[in-house]
C-alpha cells in the first residue's frame, strides 16, 4: 500500500470540516460509491450526484470534531461531530488511495 488510509480519513475530514468541496471530491474514485444511512437511507454514485449529496451535507451537517479514527479490515473508521450529533463512517479505498465507498451513519 503506497498510501496511509487514516492520514486520507483525516484528509476527508479536514476538507469537510473547511466545507471545501473541491477538495472532498478529489478525494474520491471516479466510480466511488456512497452508502448514507445519517438521514434516512441512500446511495450516491457519480461525480454529479456526490457534488449535490456534499453540497446538501455541507449546508445541513457541518462537521466538527474527530471523535475517534481507527484502521478497520475493511479500510479506515472514522467517528466525528456534527450538528446532528456523533457520526461514524467507513472507508474503502482504490489501489491510489482514492474513497471507492463510504458508509456513514449515526454512531451508537
Amino acid at each position: 500500500m503506497s498510501f496511509d488510509p487514516m492520514a486520507v480519513a483525516v484528509d476527508w475530514l479536514d476538507a469537510y470540516r473547511a466545507g471545501d468541496i473541491e477538495a472532498i471530491l478529489e478525494l474520491y474514485a471516479e466510480d466511488a460509491v456512497v452508502h448514507c444511512g445519517c438521514c434516512g437511507v441512500q446511495t450516491i454514485r457519480g461525480r454529479e450526484a456526490l457534488r449535490a449529496y456534499w453540497v446538501d451535507r455541507l449546508r445541513k451537517y457541518p462537521a466538527g470534531t474527530l471523535d475517534d479514527l481507527n484502521p478497520s479490515d475493511d479500510g479506515t473508521m472514522i467517528s466525528y461531530v456534527t450538528s446532528a450529533g456523533v457520526m461514524s463512517a467507513l472507508f474503502a479505498f482504490d489501489a491510489a488511495g482514492r474513497i471507492k465507498e463510504l458508509a456513514c451513519s449515526p454512531s451508537h
